[in-house]
C-alpha cells in the first residue's frame, strides 16, 4: 500500500496473515455474488436497462477479484464498502458509469491495478471518474496536513470538471461515517471534524438534503457524544406528544385541502439533531424552548397550488409574525425551493408547515442529482438554468491559479464557499451568491475581473454608498466603472473574497513594482534603520532572506513588503543578531541606543515612548520605569497626566546635530478619491522621507479617507515643513501631529473627536 493517511486506515487495513495468504488463488476464485445481490435488485426496480445492470455486475466481479482477501476495521470483506457506495449513489440515480466507478473506486490505489487497465475494460469516463477520487498515495508530503489539503485541491477541481466526482466521495465519505464506531477515538474525532468542516456544506451547496443531514448527526455524534445522545433522548422523551399534536394538524389540513379539491401529499417530519444543536447554540436557548422540532410537509402539483395552501392554512391557523419564508420566489443557492411558515396549530403550539411542489420535493432530497438526466449511453447533461444556478464550481477552479498551496486553497474554498451566503442582484435581475460580509468590490470582481479593476463606485438599491459597504440579501448592486483599470491597495482592508484579494494583489504586483519595491525599501529601512539595511544589503545577508523567503531576488522581496504580500516582522525575524547584543528599545525600533541623543540620561538605559513620538527640537521629560529604564516624552503628552512628580527627569536633546532620525506619527484627513494615497506616497518621496507604518480607512458618513503614518524626520523642523508640503496638496483636508498610531484598521467611531 502506498497511502498510509489516517483516513486509509479507515478504509483498509490488512492484517499480516491476510497478506501473506494474498494470492492469485483467492483472485483467481468466483467472487460471492450475494453482497451484489441488494444492489441488483435496486437497479431492476429503478428499471435499469439490462445491458448496464449487466456492465455495473462485471465491475463488481472485477473489483471483487481484485479486492479478495482484504478486509475493512470491522473485519468485513472489503468489497462491501464499494458496494454501499455504489447503493448510496443508486439511491441518488446516478448514471451507470459513475456506479461502476463506485465500485472500483479504490481498486488503484489498493490493488496496483494500472489506469489503463481501467481504461481498456471499462472506457475513459470511469477511468476520468476513479481518478478524481483516488488520493495521492505515491507522492511525498512534509505532513499529513499537506497530504490532506493536496488531497482536497484535486478533489475540487476534478468537481469543478465533473460532479459526478463530489457525488463519489460524497457517497464514499458517507459510508465511512456510517462505520465510524470502528475507529479508535482520535480518529473518529478528526474525520468527523474534516466531515463537518468540507463535506457536509459540500452535501448543501449541491442540495442533497438526506447526505447532509446525515452527514452532520453523525459527525454530532463523534465530536460532541454527550450533546447528542441528550438531544436524542430529549426528543424521544417528546415523541408521542409531538406525534399526536403533528397527526391532528396533518388530518385537518387534509380535510381543509379536499373541501377545496387540492390532491396533497401531507406527512410530518422531525429535524435532524444537528440541526436542533446548532439552533439551541445559535439562539443561545434550551431544548424546551424550541418549538419548531417538528414540522408538516405538504406536496402539491403545482406553483400555484402552493400559494393557494399557504392561504388555506393562514385562514384557518394564526400564522406567527416574521416566521414566513418564501424559498419559491427567492430559491437558495443550491436550488431549495419552498415556502416555510409557522403557525400556532392544535393546544397552541408553534408548528412549522413547509408546502412544495413534488418537483422541488425532489431537489431537496437529492440537490442537483434530481436535475441531471440518465441517458442510454451513460452520459450526464445538466440543463441551462441548472448549469448557472452551480457556476460556484467554476470558481474552484479559478480559485486553484491565485494561491501559492494546497492548504491555503482548501481554506479559501471553506471561506468562499461554505461560510453564510448573501444574494444581490445586478440590475438586470442575475444573482450573485458572495459570503457573508461581502462588499461592492467583491460584487465586481465575481462579475468579472475587468469590472473589479474599473469599479470607481457603487449604488445599492438605487443609493450611492462606499465601496466598503456590507451588502445583504436583496440588495440591487449597480457599478460604476471608469475606462482605465485603478484598483486601491487600501480596498484590501475591506474585501472579503479570495478572487478579490488576490487579483487586486496580482495587479499591483505587476502595474506597480517600481513604486512598492521604493515603499518596501522605506518600510524596512525605517524599522531596522539605515545603517543596519546597508549593512544587510553590502553582506548579501538581504538576498539570502528573500531567496529564503521563496523570491528570485532583493527587489522582488521589497515590492512583496509594499503590497503586503509579507511584512516587516516576516523579514525581522530572519535577520541574524550579534549574541552580544543589548536589547535596548530605542525610537520605535529595536536598534540600539544612541550615546548623545539626550542631555540628562547618559550611562542610562532608556527609550522613546511609542504614545507620542518625541523627535528632536521639541520639549521632553523622562519617565523612570520600573523594568526598562526611563522612557523619553513629549511634554504634552497625555499619558503623563497621572505620572507622579517623582518620576519624572529633566532632559532635553543633544546641542550637536544628529544623522539618526526619529518617527513621529500623523494624521491626514484627505477626500475619499481614487490615487489620493499615491499622491502622498510621491510627496513624501520628494521631501526624501521615509515612512515607518502606515493605517488607511474610508470613513463613509463624511465621505473622507482618514490616513494615519508614521514618517522619519530628523528634528521638529523637518516635520513641520513635511506637513507643510502635504497640506499643499488639493485633496488633503487637514494634517497633524498625533499621540501614536490609534489603529484605525479596528477603529469603531469614524472621527475621533477633538479635545477640548
Amino acid at each position: 500500500m502506498t497511502d498510509n493517511s489516517e483516513e486509509k486506515q479507515q478504509e483498509l487495513e490488512l492484517s499480516q496473515d491476510i497478506q501473506d495468504n494474498y494470492t492469485e488463488e483467492i483472485q483467481d476464485s468466483d467472487p460471492d455474488l450475494s453482497i451484489f445481490e441488494p444492489l441488483k435488485e435496486m437497479l431492476i426496480a429503478q428499471h435499469r436497462q439490462e445491458q448496464d445492470i449487466k456492465e455495473i455486475e462485471e465491475a463488481y466481479v472485477f473489483a471483487a477479484k481484485l479486492h479478495a482477501g482484504q478486509y475493512r476495521i470491522s473485519e468485513e470483506p472489503y468489497i462491501i464498502h464499494p458496494v454501499e457506495v455504489a447503493k448510496i449513489l443508486t439511491d441518488l440515480m446516478m448514471d451507470k458509469h459513475t456506479i461502476i466507478a463506485a465500485l472500483l473506486h479504490d481498486i488503484i490505489e489498493d490493488t496496483g491495478t494500472a489506469p489503463e487497465t481501467i481504461k481498456e475494460k471499462f472506457g475513459e469516463d470511469v477511468l476520468n471518474l476513479v481518478q478524481g477520487v483516488t488520493k495521492l498515495g505515491k507522492y511525498q508530503f512534509k505532513s499529513k496536513e499537506e497530504r490532506q489539503a493536496e488531497n482536497f485541491r484535486r478533489m475540487f477541481i476534478a468537481m469543478a470538471n465533473d460532479v459526478r466526482v463530489i457525488f463519489l466521495k460524497l457517497a464514499d465519505r458517507l459510508h465511512n461515517m456510517r462505520t465510524l464506531n470502528y475507529m479508535a477515538a482520535a480518529k473518529q474525532q478528526k474525520i468527523a471534524r474534516e466531515t463537518l468542516d468540507i463535506f457536509a456544506p459540500l452535501a448543501n451547496r449541491l442540495g442533497i438534503g438526506k447526505i447532509k443531514a446525515e452527514l452532520e448527526d453523525l459527525s454530532l455524534r463523534y465530536l460532541n457524544p454527550e450533546k447528542y445522545f441528550e438531544i436524542a433522548q430529549l426528543v424521544a422523551l417528546k415523541k408521542a406528544e409531538r406525534d399526536a399534536t403533528i397527526q391532528v394538524l396533518v388530518e385537518k389540513i387534509g380535510q381543509l385541502l379536499k373541501q377545496h379539491k387540492i390532491k396533497a401529499s401531507i406527512s410530518g417530519r422531525s429535524k435532524h439533531y444537528y440541526s436542533i444543536y446548532a439552533k439551541m447554540k445559535r439562539q443561545n436557548i434550551a431544548f424546551h424552548e424550541l418549538y419548531d422540532i417538528s414540522a408538516v410537509r405538504v406536496i402539491v402539483n403545482t406553483v400555484n397550488e402552493c400559494y393557494e395552501v399557504l392561504g388555506i392554512i393562514h385562514s384557518q391557523f394564526k400564522p406567527i409574525p416574521g416566521r414566513f419564508k418564501d424559498y419559491i420566489a427567492m430559491p437558495k443557492s443550491n436550488m431549495y425551493r419552498s415556502l416555510h411558515t409557522s403557525v400556532l396549530g392544535p393546544k397552541s403550539k408553534p408548528i412549522e408547515v413547509q408546502i412544495r411542489t413534488h418537483e422541488m420535493h425532489q431537489v431537496a432530497e437529492y440537490g442537483v442529482a434530481a436535475h441531471w438526466k440518465y441517458k442510454e449511453k451513460g452520459s450526464l447533461k445538466a440543463n441551462a438554468d441548472t448549469d448557472i444556478q452551480f457556476s460556484w464550481m467554476r470558481k474552484l477552479a479559478e480559485m486553484e491559479k491565485d494561491v501559492s498551496s494546497a492548504s491555503e486553497y482548501v481554506e479559501s474554498v471553506k471561506l468562499d464557499l461554505f461560510s453564510d451566503q448573501v444574494f444581490a442582484f445586478t440590475p438586470m435581475g442575475d444573482v450573485i451568491d458572495l459570503p457573508k460580509d461581502a462588499t461592492p468590490v467583491d460584487f465586481a470582481f465575481r462579475i468579472h475581473t475587468d469590472v473589479g479593476f474599473r469599479i470607481t463606485g457603487a449604488l445599492v438599491n438605487g443609493r450611492i454608498c462606499p465601496l466598503s459597504t456590507k451588502l445583504h440579501n436583496g440588495d440591487i448592486v449597480e457599478i460604476m466603472t471608469s475606462k482605465t483599470p485603478a484598483p486601491r491597495l487600501d480596498w484590501l482592508n475591506f474585501v472579503v473574497t479570495k478572487l478579490a484579494q488576490s487579483k487586486i494583489k496580482q495587479w499591483y504586483k505587476k502595474n506597480k513594482r517600481e513604486e512598492h519595491i521604493n515603499i518596501g525599501h522605506n518600510m524596512l529601512e525605517a524599522e531596522i534603520g539605515k545603517a543596519k539595511y546597508d549593512e544587510l544589503v553590502k553582506s548579501q545577508e538581504l538576498k539570502s532572506i528573500a531567496e529564503a523567503m521563496n523570491y528570485s531576488c532583493v527587489d522582488d522581496l521589497l515590492a512583496a513588503l509594499g503590497y503586503g504580500e509579507t511584512t516587516v516582522n516576516k523579514i525581522t525575524n530572519r535577520i541574524k543578531k550579534p549574541a552580544d547584543e543589548e536589547p535596548t528599545i530605542v525610537a520605535h525600533t529595536k536598534s540600539k541606543k544612541s550615546k548623545n541623543d539626550i542631555v540628562g540620561l547618559e550611562g542610562m538605559l532608556y527609550y522613546f515612548a511609542k504614545c507620542c513620538t518625541p523627535v528632536p527640537g521639541e520639549p521632553i521629560v523622562g519617565v523612570v520605569t520600573r523594568s526598562k529604564g526611563v522612557s523619553v516624552h513629549r511634554v504634552d503628552c497625555a499619558s503623563l497626566d497621572n505620572v507622579p512628580e517623582e518620576r519624572l527627569i529633566d532632559i532635553k536633546w543633544a546641542d550637536k546635530g544628529l544623522s539618526k532620525t526619529y518617527v513621529a506619527s500623523i494624521r491626514i484627513d484627505v477626500q475619499d478619491k481614487i490615487g489620493i494615497l499615491k499622491d502622498v506616497m510621491i510627496e513624501l518621496t520628494d521631501c526624501n522621507t521615509n515612512i515607518a507604518y502606515a493605517n488607511i480607512k474610508s470613513n463613509p458618513a463624511k465621505k473622507i479617507g482618514i490616513i494615519e503614518m508614521g514618517i522619519e524626520v530628523d528634528n521638529i523642523n523637518r516635520l513641520k515643513s513635511v506637513i507643510t508640503k502635504l497640506q499643499s496638496i488639493p485633496e488633503v483636508i487637514s494634517v497633524k501631529r498625533i499621540q501614536g498610531t490609534s489603529n484605525l484598521k479596528t477603529e469603531k467611531a469614524p472621527m475621533p473627536k477633538k479635545k477640548k
